[in-house]
């Protein structure tokens, strides 16, 4: 009881009271795994069915069937396969009750000599998840193929962290062309390593490649492929909240695919309010900036007007260094909001703080020229103060924008690519250097983030 009171404690401070789930339910998860635990569990009975931590709730599966995605380990007896449901569920829990001790250092052992992937060089750490982060670029053994390992050290008393928890619960149920694939997990007493798909450049490292200067065509084309990953994470109900170029990876066919889940949230846990410390601040809408803990859908629309401008110009729409810079940018631009354009925000006690100037809206076709009319059309619904008004994805998709890249392209099955399609093929950037499709890491001892 001790132990549980303790983790308890450990988890309350480690995670926003707004995020967590409900404390009934969670302390009967964690007594009906602390049963199980004394009853004698082991390496051969651990599996489904498991106990649901995750902030989503997993999708209905075929009674007895296998994972596609599972945690392989080998030793002498026949290979075994560890549930990746069941390390996602279990893996925020402490060390001294998540796992029996002896099945933590048999798979220390098993991790030490994997069959299924090896090293082949080290990226760069991830600034957002501290110190414990670390992404190399391996190669499965088993196919022959490049895999991201992006690798978390775990803290004895913290467990795993909750970005961590987030991006495995929600990544495990998206199978999507447009969202990295995550093939499996790694788990062992001191790390969490995320075997993901690789690819071989992000939007920034693209636009880097091109010397900011896109084919309009192009920007089209991976603006499209956006918003479908985007909708299809909408439609379950679950925000990114962390859109950015550098967060987009692409591949050498030019597929651009949605990463980095560690700040997504699922809409669908019971909650009031979330947190406005969220999407990188140039990307971060208004209504947050100004403190709202109550959102949706919009706040990633936001981000990807933000994508579009920065695509079609070659620099970032709102580069500001602190939030009053931010929104001082947005309303100099944008116009500052009023009753009209913005209903309620005069009672807003952040925005009347600032006092900013009244500045009038300027015309987005003298800062954006190279988008057509039906382009600047889509981002001016993109941006817009109100989020009830602020278009959604799925109708991003069938805006006059996009009719250049045909019908076809709206019937594509899910986890079927764009360039599936012979109507749909990049074009020459008329600024790339050398090649547009630069790989992450290339040279000796070079780094570069992936993730």
């Amino acid at each position: 009881m001790n132990k549980m009171k303790n983790f308890k404690r450990r988890f309350s401070l480690s995670v926003p009271r707004t995020e967590t789930i409900e404390e009934n339910e969670f302390t009967e998860q964690i007594n009906q795994l602390n049963m199980r635990h004394t009853q004698g569990l082991t390496p051969d009975t651990l599996g489904p069915p498991s106990l649901d931590a995750s902030p989503v709730s997993p999708e209905a599966t075929t009674p007895g069937a296998r994972s596609p995605s599972s945690l392989r380990y080998h030793s002498q007896a026949p290979l075994r396969r560890f549930s990746m449901e069941d390390v996602s569920k279990h893996m925020s829990l402490p060390m001294d009750i998540r796992l029996p001790p002896e099945f933590l250092k048999k798979l220390q052992q098993d991790s030490d000599n994997s069959s299924f992937c090896k090293p082949v060089s080290r990226m760069s750490r991830r600034a957002s998840l501290g110190t414990y982060a670390t992404v190399f670029k391996g190669r499965s053994k088993l196919t022959e193929n490049l895999v991201a390992l992006k690798e978390i050290r775990l803290e004895h008393e913290e467990g795993a962290p909750c970005t961590a928890i987030r991006e495995v619960s929600l990544l495990k149920n998206l199978k999507h062309a447009n969202i990295v694939t995550l093939h499996d997990i790694i788990h062992t007493d001191r790390c969490l390593t995320l075997v993901f798909e690789y690819l071989d450049s992000d939007l920034k490292h693209y636009l880097d490649n091109c010397g900011n200067l896109m084919s309009m065509h192009n920007v089209k084309i991976f603006m499209f492929q956006l918003l479908r990953g985007l909708s299809y994470c909408h439609k379950r109900k679950i925000l990114h909240r962390d859109l950015k170029p550098q967060n987009l990876l692409i591949n050498d066919k030019g597929e651009l695919k949605l990463a980095d889940f560690g700040l997504a949230r699922a809409k669908s846990v019971p909650t009031k309010t979330y947190s406005n410390e969220v999407v990188t601040l140039w990307y971060r809408p208004p209504d947050v900036l100004l403190g709202s803990t109550e959102y949706s859908t919009p706040i990633d629309m936001w981000g990807v007007g933000c994508i579009l401008y920065e695509m079609a110009t070659g620099r970032p729409m709102f580069p500001g260094a602190t939030v009053k810079e931010e929104l001082h940018l947005i309303f100099r631009l944008m116009g500052t909001p009023t009753e009209e354009t913005w209903p309620g925000v005069s009672s807003n006690e952040e925005f009347r703080s600032y006092l900013f100037p009244q500045y009038r809206p300027q015309a987005l076709i003298n800062h954006v020229p190279r988008l057509d009319t039906e382009g600047i059309d889509l981002l001016t619904a993109l941006l817009l103060y109100d989020t009830r008004s602020r278009t959604p994805a799925e109708a991003a998709l069938k805006h006059p924008y996009f009719l250049s890249l045909g019908d076809n392209i709206h019937n594509l099955a899910d986890t079927a690519s764009v360039f599936s399609l012979r109507e749909v093929q990049l074009q020459k950037d008329p600024g790339h250097r050398s090649s547009v499709f630069q790989p992450l890491g290339r040279g000796k001892n070079r780094r570069q983030s992936i993730f």
